[in-house]
């Protein structure tokens, strides 16, 4: 197809495209090494109704190979998300509740801090305050009704701080003023991401205990939130809900040329620069910086929100499981 290579990642570098996922940033790497990348690790668990990648960066090496910390990254890949199936669901959560529990490191009496990231005013970026909406905090019961987390509660505290062009304050800062006065022993955050696969939106759950930096999937570079700048571990938690419209437009070409290869007599030999800069050229009225969400993105959202909402509340407490979870939420 080319006579002018460009690789995947030469091609994000240019239009501004992070991948948020680290199970995709180390698909595409090892696609264009060809072999397994040193100090990165991949195992698979098959489910039911879902399959986890579990990928583990496990030395600076591995780090500078996807651009991803030292850590473990864990994705749930559940398409019936899609679907409005409580069955499909609870088992999702169940999963999520199962994986959250293997990174905790923290005793029963331990405090936690949930934090919404994300715009509550823009619905693809709403996922973060949706779960706090649906979260069960507790930690005000220490006080008010303490026999409550003698019965298997763990002091849980939420917080959704908004996003910088609404409170004029960097969200990092407002969570650290939380912390300090706080004082949890682990901060879990959840936020909105960005995929490279359209598929990927609303069905897939990444679980990090590295941190995260908000609105990076988007360009906007924010402070990060993890354990260097809060000062404790920070275990995050995202659901892609948007896709850069370079990227659909690339694997719309791709496709086409691929197609084309089986068509006689019709060349398909494109200058690989010569569709980047068709590409760049259409986004350049959004700065290269044009992202898409799908129109059912509201039902998605509130499908993963409940789910994530559901598998933190059975991972930090142990008395909620998927059976009585309903009665503590109503």
């Amino acid at each position: 197809m080319s006579t002018g290579k460009i690789t995947e990642n030469m091609f994000y570098n240019k239009f501004g495209v992070r991948l948020d996922l680290a199970l995709e940033a180390h698909q595409v790497v090892r696609g264009e090494v060809g072999k397994e990348i040193p100090g990165v690790k991949q195992d698979i668990e098959h489910f039911n109704h879902a399959q986890v990648n579990i990928v583990t960066v496990a030395d600076p090496i591995g780090e500078e190979f996807i651009g991803k910390p030292i850590g473990s990254y864990i994705t749930i890949e559940a398409p019936e998300i899609k679907h409005n199936n409580f069955e499909v669901h609870n088992e999702i959560s169940q999963i999520l509740a199962k994986k959250l529990e293997s990174l905790l490191n923290i005793g029963q009496d331990a405090t936690v801090l949930v934090i919404g990231l994300g715009n509550w005013q823009a619905t693809p970026d709403a996922l973060g305050p949706q779960v706090i909406n649906k979260t069960i905090v507790t930690r005000h019961l220490k006080d008010y009704a303490p026999e409550e987390l003698a019965g298997g509660l763990r002091p849980v505290c939420a917080l959704t701080p908004g996003v910088l062009g609404i409170t004029g304050i960097e969200t990092a800062e407002i969570i650290k003023g939380v912390v300090d006065k706080v004082k949890p022993s682990l901060i879990i955050a959840i936020d909105a991401l960005a995929a490279r696969n359209v598929e990927r939106i609303g069905t897939t759950i990444q679980l990090a205990n590295t941190g995260i930096n908000p609105g990076s999937g988007i360009g906007n570079n924010r402070i990060g939130i993890n354990e260097e700048s809060m000062g404790v571990p920070v275990i995050a938690i995202g659901v892609p809900t948007v896709v850069h419209a370079a990227v659909i437009a690339k694997d719309s070409i791709d496709a086409l040329m691929h197609n084309l290869k089986h068509m006689p007599g019709l060349s398909t030999q494109i200058n690989e620069d010569a569709i980047s800069t068709a590409i760049g050229n259409v986004l350049q009225p959004f700065a290269n910086n044009l992202i898409v969400t799908p129109k059912e993105i509201d039902s998605l959202i509130e499908s993963s929100s409940k789910i994530i909402a559901s598998g933190i509340s059975q991972a930090l407490h142990p008395s909620i499981d998927s059976t009585n979870i309903n009665s503590y939420i109503h």
